[in-house]
């Protein structure tokens, strides 16, 4: 079973947000998913990234891959 983390989009439309979820990389974008860990505002100035650090690297430390979104999002909270 691959698992990532990913984005899973949600809002109306050309309003989105985005939750951050763990999920097998077979499920759909939207489908369904293991866990959820954070989410992501872009449509607030600042984007708003809210992430439980601590989830995210328990899930990182088990063999869940990133997406590239995901990575950055991960990187941008961690330097804040």
């Amino acid at each position: 079973m691959a698992v990532k983390i990913r984005l899973r989009r949600m809002g109306s439309k050309k309003a989105p947000f985005y939750r951050i979820v763990v999920a097998d990389s077979r499920y759909p974008r939207d489908g369904r998913f293991i866990e959820e860990v954070g989410y992501y505002d872009p449509m607030t100035e600042p984007a708003t990234i809210k992430l439980d650090s601590e989830k995210v690297e328990k899930w990182l430390a088990n063999g869940a891959q990133p997406t590239e979104t995901v990575k950055s999002i991960i990187n941008k909270s961690v330097n804040k």
